[in-house]
């Protein structure tokens, strides 16, 4: 005889990067489960007619545009009613909310970071969407979490997979984390021919919908090379035992084999609803909207290996999470910022990781680097990469 059901209290959750694909998508998982979730605060970058849209679909008393100049636009799109703030201490003051329970970080780039450990510091569980988090400060943003008492729940679909596949198991019990990828639209493509990828073609993935940056990131693979990174810290294992394998189609988000020789796998639609929706009311599972995998419907499940030679980014990320340091940090700057002079149509394809392997050599590595030397070391990076892709 089952015992009575206990009532479930609304997660507090308050939303960096509300605009984008992860936090449109956040809404939706609170559309979907209003029991659950009460968005109470919600930030953006410039997009201040988006955010003003989603303050009035849902009702919250707190935003925050990270671009100062859009501030003046959301006022007077907004009514007095709503408190509006601004810039890095704006995002810092929206993630120590009292009342918050949970702060989704999904801002592209490293503006996340500060506000990611004050959160932590306020002890607020953190769902991580942004990788760079992870990537620059994994060690500094772990330990935190541990000092404090607090969760740091995956939200991206592969370290979401592994999550779920784990369940608090022992990490010496894991033998290997595999990361799946879809490959992205260049996946077959003769390696000759990637220097003529134009930024058309780079921008239709063949599985899932995202923004401009995460998209090229996958057709590079260095969306990839940075999860690895990501999962290194998340799940406390040496980068040997994270490895990477090619699925096309996007049904095995990632999985999990154990010292026996059991493998775990975790199966969805593509849908970054699920994860998004498990890391907020983790660890209940809650019914859903959402389309249910059909198996019936799936004419294959293919897995292959990654063409490390035409596509060095997964060597990069390697090489970046086995030294640590300041290293990974540099990486994803210089990746930044040879994606966006891809974005702007200025290099080609293949420049992106030259650049990044370029920056990545010419760095004096700084190990176990303060928060300080962090961001020192990702500005020096952004610096080199400009200058280099400049005289070349």
């Amino acid at each position: 005889m089952r015992g009575e059901k206990k009532p479930v209290e609304q997660k507090a959750l308050v939303i960096l990067g509300s605009t984008g694909s992860i936090g449109e998508s956040a809404l939706k998982v609170a559309r979907d489960l209003p029991d659950e979730m009460r968005l109470i605060g919600l930030a953006a970058n410039r997009s201040a007619e988006s955010l003003a849209r989603q303050v009035r679909e849902t009702g919250v008393q707190h935003a925050c545009l990270y671009d100062e100049a859009a501030c003046e636009q959301l006022q007077s799109l907004s009514d007095d009613s709503l408190s509006i703030t601004c810039g890095e201490e704006g995002l810092i003051e929206l993630a120590t909310l009292p009342e918050a329970d949970m702060v989704l970080i999904a801002i592209v780039g490293t503006a996340g970071l500060r506000p990611a450990l004050a959160a932590i510091e306020a002890g607020k569980d953190i769902a991580v969407a942004s990788k760079e988090i992870l990537v620059m400060a994994g060690e500094a943003v772990m330990k935190a979490a541990r000092k404090h008492g607090v969760n740091v729940l995956p939200v991206d679909s592969e370290h979401n997979a592994i999550f779920q596949c784990l369940e608090n198991r022992d990490v010496d019990e894991v033998s290997r984390l595999i990361l799946t990828a879809s490959g992205g639209p260049f996946r077959q493509l003769p390696a000759n021919e990637l220097v003529d990828v134009t930024l058309q073609r780079a921008l239709k993935h063949p599985t899932w919908e995202m923004g401009q940056k995460i998209t090229i990131d996958s057709a590079t693979l260095f969306n990839k090379g940075l999860e690895m990174i990501e999962a290194r810290w998340l799940f406390d294992v040496e980068m040997d035992r994270v490895e990477v394998i090619v699925h096309p189609q996007s049904i095995v988000h990632s999985m999990v084999e154990f010292i026996d020789g059991s493998i775990l796998a975790q199966l969805s639609t593509t849908d970054m609803c699920f994860p998004i929706q498990y890391a907020v009311t983790w660890p209940r599972r809650v019914a859903n909207s959402l389309q249910p995998l059909d198996f019936t419907a799936l004419a294959k499940l293919e897995f292959e290996s990654p063409r490390f030679d035409d596509f060095p980014a997964l060597n990069l990320a390697s090489w970046a999470g086995k030294d640590g340091g300041t290293l990974p940090a540099v990486l994803n700057a210089a990746n930044e910022v040879a994606v966006a002079r891809f974005l702007a149509e200025s290099i080609s394809f293949p420049k992106i990781w030259q650049t990044v392997e370029k920056t990545m050599n010419a760095h004096q590595n700084v190990r176990e680097p303060s928060l300080d030397e962090i961001l020192l070391a990702d500005q020096w990076a952004r610096d080199y990469a400009e200058s280099y892709l400049t005289k070349s």
